[in-house]
């Protein structure tokens, strides 16, 4: 076999290490549905009262309760295109009455090409139940309901409940109930009310304009704003909801449902309006548009390309080309990159060479990112909650990278050689040529894949912008994400003069190669620190197993190498070293994983640095803490990404700031992305991300959060405190 064969056959087998488990990321968001572990009901219902007695002719509220199980989901008044609202029916004694169940602002949730609206995790759906002025104190009613439901996953499943509740008749109204009276009062205080805004709406065969105006949205940015219609005819769900804001407040851009392309025009409609901290009823009637509601300000980022937003489209090119640009000077970037120096200065002073290595790393890196993307939108558009970086989610894509970094940080230490080595490369330009090609579209796959962790300035709108669109937009920002990244190696491939400023090749860079395996090791040791965070110690010790094999297979490979040069044979040790690199590999990135020892107690961090407390991040938890007054600081972060660990050492772990926080009784919560998070996820895209990290402060006083940069620093966050602590 030749040299270059050699060199093209184990550069596609480190490519496709890196990246053949990238699959089970996928599969990991999506297991099979009788996989759960959970036989019978997906959903446990409850009747809970909000006070410990209700007087003669007086009020209480009651409330289903229903805790869901993770990853399914049950469905608000209007289930969108498909599913099944939740029902109650009541058996009552003689003059008892129950009102309407008033329903929490849902969740939108995306299943393929629909569109649903529901409720994931818990939800409390209240009643008001009135008692007749003849009811006798002293004595206790028993109050019957069956609740029907629909539940569902990758399936559903139609459950009902029959449910009984016991409710004192007292002399004078009842106190609230320790377990359930505050929080079915939040429910109530936080679910969608009438009168608050005024909404207006134009028709015509492709468009409702629905333009909304009052004190709530005045003035305001409201960027993932969304409405609910009650009819389920009355838009096309699926289809984006274009958002164009004014000094007044904003008009939404509608898709038509069937129940405004066939028939009579329908005299009102009728919905909720979501703009993140409050959701209001709204009736719009028809009528002229509100001009002081929209026409100001850049459209949001759920606006089409296609919709008007053109400009936007050509702002998101520009911002994903510069971010791919930074992204060169993110530190995890930097050991891939310290390969494509070896691999550049031995091809310096060969022009055709280097422009051959500059275009075959550029081609690596785009087909890379386009590759990623269309995973990314693939899944997405199944209805999985997964964002940029989300292959570094799966404990088999961690461990795979690991042992791949490993391997390139051997061959670079001289333990084997991919092709001839760089000395011999130096004096036989030509050989070097021909097996360098394949080497260098390697690097630009790895530079992709180790780039993930890392966000830089300019991506997240790109990102975020790029994941509200068709494929084909998408794919486009992701292009210009990928030409950003290889940019400046692949111009400095053609710049003859800057070529020529480079040493010529020789003995020296054996010694610069060796050198750049450290940073390689480096890289290694990180992903094995991330898995460990991932998985627990028989895992852990799993992949440390299959790393001594690697090293091991790649000691047989470089004496295979050997022998072949001096004319010994050598195939036997070829065929040896690869065979156990893929027993590793496989071994090692294989489910099933353990889960991590001390997933409790990473899951409630008892402080930071010197002292900065957090708790784990929940939207209800949240809730709470606004309600009481408290400004609340998020950190959305992961274990795998090296902003975010950057950012939490050099601007979130100084006493000053703990001071700070201290001082100002703001609450730090912390959510943890390292592995799949769906409620993480939804937050995410509310905010228009697709990925960490994210830092988000919210007032003291209420209102929207602050969207702190994707680079903070001591002082930036400092004045965000004491802004949020004061407003």
């Amino acid at each position: 076999m030749s040299v270059r064969a050699r060199s093209t056959i184990f550069g596609g087998f480190l490519a496709g290490l890196a990246l053949f488990f990238a699959g089970q990321a996928l599969a990991d968001a999506n297991p099979a549905a009788g996989g759960d572990g959970l036989a019978g009901r997906h959903v446990q219902a409850q009747l809970v009262a909000d006070a410990d007695g209700v007087r003669p002719g007086g009020q209480v509220h009651v409330a289903l309760v229903q805790k869901i199980q993770s990853g399914w989901h049950t469905y608000w008044r209007n289930p969108g295109d498909s599913g099944q609202s939740t029902t109650i029916a009541w058996t009552l004694p003689a003059g008892w009455k129950t009102g309407d169940i008033v329903w929490p602002k849902p969740k939108q949730l995306r299943t393929g090409p629909l569109m649903d609206y529901g409720y994931e995790g818990e939800v409390i759906l209240p009643q008001a139940l009135t008692a007749p002025a003849d009811a006798k104190p002293g004595q206790s009613v028993t109050l019957k309901a069956v609740a029907q439901y629909l539940v569902c996953k990758d399936v559903c499943v139609p459950e009902d409940a029959n449910l009984t509740l016991t409710v004192p008749v007292v002399a004078a109204d009842g106190g609230p109930d320790p377990a359930w009276g505050g929080r079915i009062a939040t429910t109530l205080a936080k679910a969608p009310k009438p009168g608050a805004l005024t909404a207006v709406m134009t028709t015509s065969p492709t468009a409702i304009k629905l333009s909304i105006t009052g004190e709530a949205v005045k003035g305001g940015d409201f960027p993932n704003a969304y409405f609910y219609p009650y009819d389920p005819a009355a838009i096309d769900h699926p289809q984006p909801q274009v958002i164009d804001r004014g000094p007044e407040g904003l008009t939404l851009t509608l898709a038509p449902g069937s129940g405004f392309k066939s028939g009579p025009a329908p005299t009102h409609l009728q919905g909720v309006i979501d703009l993140g901290a409050r959701a209001y009823e709204i009736d719009a009637k028809p009528g002229p548009a509100q001009p002081a509601a929209a026409g100001l300000g850049p459209p949001s980022a759920s606006q089409t390309a296609g919709s008007g937003g053109v400009g936007q489209f050509g702002g998101a090119l520009v911002f994903a080309f510069l971010g791919g640009l930074i992204l060169n000077l993110m530190p995890c970037v930097f050991p891939v990159l310290s390969m494509k120096a070896v691999s550049l200065a031995s091809h310096a002073h060969s022009a055709a060479q280097a422009r051959g290595q500059g275009l075959a790393f550029l081609a690596g890196v785009v087909a890379t990112f386009v590759g990623l993307a269309a995973l990314l939108i693939a899944a997405r558009a199944a209805g999985q909650a997964v964002g940029w970086g989300f292959q570094l989610q799966s404990p088999a894509v961690i461990a795979a990278l690991c042992l791949v970094m490993l391997l390139v940080a051997l061959n670079l230490a001289g333990l084997f050689e991919v092709g001839q080595s760089l000395q011999s490369a130096a004096g036989n330009a030509e050989a070097a040529g021909a097996g360098g090609l394949a080497g260098a579209f390697f690097t630009g796959v790895l530079a992709v894949a180790v780039a993930a962790p890392c966000t830089a300035p300019f991506m997240a709108p790109a990102i975020g912008f790029a994941l509200t669109q068709a494929p084909p937009l998408a794919l486009g920002v992701f292009l210009a994400l990928g030409l950003g990244m290889a940019a400046p190696f692949t111009l400095i491939a053609f710049a003859p003069a800057l070529l020529r400023l480079m040493p010529r090749p020789g003995a020296w860079m054996e010694t610069f190669k060796k050198v750049m395996a450290f940073p390689m090791f480096a890289t290694a040791a990180w992903l094995l620190w991330v898995f460990s965070q991932q998985v627990g110690p028989l895992s852990l010790g799993r992949l440390l197993g299959a790393a001594v094999l690697v090293a091991f297979a790649a000691w047989l490979y470089g004496r295979a190498q050997a022998a072949r040069y001096e004319g010994r044979g050598g195939g036997l040790g070829f065929a040896a070293g690869l065979v156990l690199m893929v027993l590793a590999a496989v071994a090692a990135a294989t489910p099933p994983f353990d889960s991590p020892a001390n997933a409790a107690t990473t899951q409630t961090t008892a402080a930071k640095g010197d002292g900065l407390a957090s708790q784990p991040f929940s939207p209800d938890k949240l809730d709470a803490l606004r309600a009481d007054g408290h400004p609340v600081f998020v950190d959305f972060t992961a274990a795998w990404c090296v902003t975010c660990q950057v950012n939490d050492k050099l601007a979130l772990s100084s006493k000053k700031v703990a001071d700070a926080f201290a001082k100002d009784g703001v609450v730090f919560m912390k959510g943890d992305w390292t592995n799949r998070d769906p409620v993480i996820a939804k937050v995410l895209a509310d905010h228009g991300r697709a990925g960490v990290p994210l830092y988000l402060v919210y007032p003291a006083k209420g209102g929207e959060p602050q969207v702190l940069p994707q680079i903070l620093t001591e002082d930036l966050v400092l004045s965000a405190v004491d802004k949020a602590a004061r407003s």
